[in-house]
């Protein structure tokens, strides 16, 4: 049958660039609470026009996938705020308009969403899973009551399990949850008590981060009154060596500086920003990064939900230099403990990593904070490095973009 030039343009419209984005974030900014250490862009969810919301985000999608449509989709990731608020048919709604708008999903695709003990019964876990979620993250931060209190957590223990249970029960097996180290009061044997309570679940994922101080939490303004008691340097340094060393022990593999997992259960989507690839990010405050030019979405929920109806929501859009990307390839992928390839830098900038961050990597190298790979070629943290990594990264701040 011959081609006529109407079957070639609804082809050549139908051509997916090769470079099209493959990973997808969301952002879900309502919670139950606000944690006293969380900065996220996120609101108690008393009172909050959520179905507003999720048509305004609906809405976003229709006009992003047409102004760059995606390749086919390896990964979803769905944070917040805490995603696993949304009622039952708040769920279904919002999971429906994710498959609309982004089709074409890869047969392996990981969809993971962010949830909260204690918010997640069988009913919405299903609906969850027949929407296409496969990997459930959990925040559960620690394993004593007292320091979940204490850092304004509202689920208890009891709690962590029952979650659990709800998503195995419904076939939610690629599971993960989050610990914290150096928080108010946590001592090294109270790490070690909640690492011991984690590894017993089994769970194929873990993410364990150092608590982070930062500006406008209740932690910040509690610690510049003196009143916030956290651990000494030294007793934060040995909870990171016990956390390693236990998780190690356990034939768990430290693939990025703050997480764990079993062979081939790292999480895909976090290794898309490691890796420093293309991804949309939809929803209040999300930030993306497509065809070399970051962006970052309205914070409010109100104010988003109305800038949606006048086209997509961007606060602001930058082109990202090549003196900045390559900084942030190098900065982000040394996080990944398989360290940085000269291969790739190469095939992305046309410069090998010694040309252009030569004394940087030495200097690195002679203090013992990066080694050399030989394959792939390149560099990645050493043992050291890794409990010393925000020095590395500082190194290669503004390097070539403050010339």
């Amino acid at each position: 049958m011959p081609k006529t030039p109407e079957t070639i343009i609804q082809a050549e419209a139908n051509v997916i660039p090769a470079n099209a984005p493959k990973a997808v974030y969301i952002h879900i900014p309502f919670c139950t609470n606000k944690c006293f250490y969380c900065d996220f862009n996120s609101y108690v969810l008393k009172d909050q026009p959520v179905m507003d919301y999720l048509r305004a985000l609906d809405h976003e999608m229709e006009l992003t996938v047409r102004e760059t449509p995606p390749g086919e989709i390896k990964s979803i990731f769905v944070g917040g705020g805490t995603p696993t608020v949304l009622k039952a048919d708040e769920m279904e709604f919002f999971l429906a308009s994710v498959r609309r708008h982004f089709p074409n999903w890869a047969p392996d695709i990981e969809f993971s969403m962010e949830a909260n003990p204690g918010t997640t019964d069988k009913e919405k876990l299903a609906i969850m899973k027949a929407g296409g979620v496969n990997r459930v993250s959990f925040g559960v931060q620690a394993f004593q009551n007292e320091l979940l209190s204490g850092i304004g957590r509202i689920h208890n223990t009891d709690d962590v399990y029952r979650s659990l249970d709800n998503a195995r029960a419904v076939g939610l097996d690629n599971l993960s949850i989050d610990l914290m180290l150096g928080l108010p009061n946590q001592t090294v044997d109270m790490l070690d008590y909640s690492v011991s309570r984690a590894l017993e679940l089994g769970l194929p994922h873990y993410s364990i981060y150092s608590l982070k101080v930062e500006e406008n939490t209740l932690f910040h303004t509690l610690y510049h009154k003196n009143q916030l008691p956290l651990p000494e340097e030294e007793e934060e340094l040995r909870m990171y060596l016990l956390l390693m060393e236990r998780m190690e022990q356990a034939g768990y593999k430290q693939y990025e500086i703050s997480n764990f997992a079993k062979p081939g259960q790292e999480s895909r989507h976090n290794i898309t920003y490691w890796r420093n690839e293309d991804y949309y990010g939809l929803g209040a405050g999300a930030h993306g990064y497509v065809n070399r030019y970051r962006h970052v979405n309205i914070k409010g929920v109100n104010p988003y939900n109305e800038a949606c109806k006048q086209g997509r929501p961007i606060l602001e859009r930058f082109d990202v230099t090549r003196e900045e990307a390559m900084e942030d390839f190098v900065m982000v992928g040394l996080r990944v403990l398989e360290g940085i390839s000269d291969e790739d830098f190469r095939s992305q900038f046309g410069a090998g990593l010694d040309e252009i961050f030569g004394v940087q990597l030495t200097k690195m190298l002679n203090n013992g904070l990066l080694e050399k790979t030989a394959s792939p070629s390149g560099y990645r943290l050493s043992k050291r490095g890794i409990l010393f990594g925000n020095e590395v990264f500082a190194e290669f701040i503004g390097v070539l973009t403050e010339k």
